[in-house]
């Protein structure tokens, strides 16, 4: 079996999640996408296709949605499951129907929020400054979901 893990990723934790899920695939045959490349891969071949984003600023990455759009009809026919880093759960269910189109979501097999970071070691001085007035955090934090994660990817094997 052939997956396809696309993502986009601003400071990295997507990444992570994105290749800790490609990991967890021994017996695939795993590539993974960032999205928004200049050059995207043929599609048609992968029999799964995994696709996460991060919310910022109440939104996924202009890349995640451009990818979307473009292979909205391929993604409707594969095996489909999705992922959203998130750090607040209480929004993550909003977020998630505001990250992906609603025929997506109804198509995916799997789809869930695993959790997120705050890598202020990764963030400009403008995001550390709104990050921390927004959220009260002041630094580094990690609370990602490996038990979501683990079962993202049982349900897609």
């Amino acid at each position: 079996m052939k997956t396809a893990i696309i993502y986009s990723s601003k400071h990295g934790t997507t990444r992570k999640v994105a290749e800790e899920i490609a990991n967890l695939f021994s017996t695939d045959e795993v590539t993974l996408i960032k999205a928004g490349q200049p050059e995207e891969p043929d599609l048609g071949s992968y029999d799964k296709i995994i696709i996460g984003g991060s919310i910022h600023a109440g939104t996924i990455s202009k890349a995640l949605r451009k990818f979307l759009k473009s292979n909205r009809n391929l993604l409707l026919q594969k095996q489909l499951g999705l992922f959203l880093c998130c750090m607040f759960e209480e929004e993550a269910e909003e977020q998630m129907h505001r990250a992906f189109p609603e025929d997506i979501r109804s198509h995916a097999k799997t789809c869930h929020w695993v959790g997120g970071e705050f890598l202020f070691e990764e963030m400009n001085f403008i995001e550390k400054t709104m990050t921390r007035k927004i959220t009260g955090v002041t630094e580094s934090v990690s609370k990602l979901k490996h038990d979501k994660i683990n079962q993202l990817v049982q349900e897609l094997s």
